[in-house]
């Protein structure tokens, strides 16, 4: 048997500019993204492991809102996707796959929830 870790972090509320109408050009839009990604686990985990036997939940935050470049407009959200999985490839060497889901919060109309998943194999 082989074991696989994914890590997950969920619903990051974070404004992003990007869009390709001309309402949606020069401001930022509500983005709602989340994060798995998988990497090869340890042969096992005892009370005692530390944390770099895995991945700190909090690169992946990061890699979905302070290392997105500031000032920078994305026309499409699937290029949102693909700078945070580049992020998460570089950052580490043992991500093996990322899935980024983003969501569009402003053009959902009540529980309708618009967006893209976008999964990356490590070339």
């Amino acid at each position: 048997m082989t074991d696989t870790l994914t890590l997950q972090v969920a619903d990051i509320e974070t404004d992003v500019l990007t869009g390709i109408y001309s309402e949606e050009t020069g401001k930022p839009q509500p983005l709602r993204i989340s994060i798995e990604a998988r990497m090869m686990p340890q042969p096992r985990y005892d009370a005692e492991t530390s944390l770099d036997a895995s991945k700190n939940y909090m690169d992946l935050r990061h890699a979905a809102t302070e290392a997105l470049p500031e000032g920078v407009h994305f026309k499409l959200i699937e290029a949102v996707a693909d700078h945070i999985c580049e992020t998460l490839f570089l950052q580490d060497p043992r991500i093996e796959a990322v899935s980024v889901k983003i969501v569009k919060l402003a053009i959902g109309i009540g529980a309708e929830k618009i967006g893209i998943t976008l999964h990356r194999e490590r070339p």
